[in-house]
């Protein structure tokens, strides 16, 4: 049998000039400055240099957060055949440098770890990984590694070509590449459902010639929506036969996850939903989401607009070690069965002993990015959070010896 070579880029491996990158973009934008100013400078530093990769795939970013997708996609691809790492300097020194291995694609396809170390005294490279690269010889020098490719169809490729090599990687790796690729929505199911301390509706994966199959068994009312969705990008709740086929003639996908429908609301007929971030085993809030509508995402929740929500939410922030501590079991339970060093979970809280679990995962986002005086509370939770991880990645990387590449 021919030998197959494995492609190496030596010449695009070292990083580049640092970016701005994904959390400063951001903000900015959620803050309502102007990014076309931004993108204006962008642009002046690929006239004076068509091969600054950095440039286009800050480019790629700012297109992204103006809903510009097919732009985005675009600019990254450019970007990524000039190089595959970039890397982002923290504003003082460095402690460390974390090398992130991470896949192209939008903002759902790696776990957002600049909002983790905005402001940490650690140099972040982040190296774009493909199936048929040499990963090993690709990386460049640093002192720990983590695994931000999250799980999706699109990364299923990737996370198995790094499980290859994750036995060889000669400095601690963090977020096994194996792992993260049971996160399916099917197969966190199948790890966390059985702890007594959990309501997991089963969620199940269906074609859609099986998922027409199953509402003829009058299975209502489920929610559903396409395979690696998120955000509520496509998630409805189907109440009968009629509206199953209304569903299936507006979205054309091949696949479907299904879960039954939990009504979850609270005595008052409002619905919350909380993010919850594990680092190294031990949880922080992230947000407490407050809405009358079932569908809560943290971003249409009625929370900007309700100062009594604002106010459950700082009571929530407030009062999380109970909430930790009421639930330290399914904590514990979680870590253990999931293997992961960083991961987060959306959750409601069923009575006061019980956790409703409607999603797990490695990419959710995790940021203090919100409106400085309507949620001030935010703050210093999310501080917490942010040292934690950071802390988490000093003690990797102090456990590595000396900084190297992989050889």
């Amino acid at each position: 049998m021919q030998a197959i070579h494995k492609r190496a880029a030596p010449s695009a491996c070292a990083p580049g000039p640092s970016l701005i990158g994904l959390a400063a973009l951001t903000r900015k934008a959620m803050r309502g400055e102007d990014l076309a100013s931004v993108a204006r400078s962008l642009l002046l530093r690929l006239a004076d240099d068509s091969r600054d990769a950095a440039a286009l795939l800050d480019l790629s970013t700012i297109e992204q957060l103006l809903g510009a997708s097919a732009n985005r996609v675009a600019l990254q691809a450019r970007a990524l055949e000039l190089r595959r790492a970039f890397t982002q300097a923290p504003s003082r020194g460095g402690a460390c440098t974390l090398l992130a291995l991470v896949a192209p694609g939008d903002f759902m396809a790696n776990t957002p770890l600049e909002f983790l170390l905005e402001d940490a005294d650690i140099r972040v490279d982040y190296l774009y990984v493909d199936a048929e690269m040499d990963i090993l010889a690709t990386a460049p020098a640093h002192d720990a590694a983590i695994v931000a490719v999250a799980e999706c169809a699109a990364n299923r490729p990737l996370l198995a070509a790094i499980a290859r090599v994750a036995g060889r990687w000669p400095q601690p790796l963090l977020n096994a590449p194996e792992h993260i690729a049971r996160l399916t929505r099917d197969g966190a199911w199948r790890l966390l459902y059985e702890e007594p301390g959990v309501i997991y509706p089963r969620n199940q994966r269906f074609s859609r010639r099986q998922l027409s199959e199953a509402g003829r068994a009058e299975n209502f009312p489920f929610i559903v929506r396409p395979l690696d969705s998120h955000a509520g990008a496509g998630l409805e709740k189907i109440e009968d036969k009629t509206e199953l086929a209304a569903y299936l003639q507006n979205h054309a996908e091949a696949f479907f996850y299904t879960a039954p429908f939990i009504d979850y609301r609270g005595a008052d007929g409002k619905f919350r939903k909380t993010r919850i971030a594990v680092v190294d085993g031990e949880p922080f809030p992230v947000h407490l989401a407050i809405s009358s509508r079932w569908m809560i995402h943290y971003l249409n929740a009625d929370m900007a607009e309700n100062a009594d929500h604002r106010a459950e939410g700082a009571l929530f922030m407030d009062r999380f070690p109970d909430f930790a501590r009421r639930h330290a079991h399914t904590f514990a339970f979680m870590q253990k069965k999931l293997q992961l060093d960083y991961f987060l979970v959306d959750c409601a809280e069923v009575g006061s002993d019980q956790l409703l679990i409607f999603e797990v995962g490695s990419a959710m986002i995790a940021h203090d990015l919100d409106c400085p005086e309507n949620f001030a509370y935010k703050s210093a939770p999310m501080r917490r959070l942010f040292d934690a991880f950071q802390r988490l990645i000093l003690s990797r990387a102090g456990e590595g010896g000396t900084s190297g590449a992989p050889a």
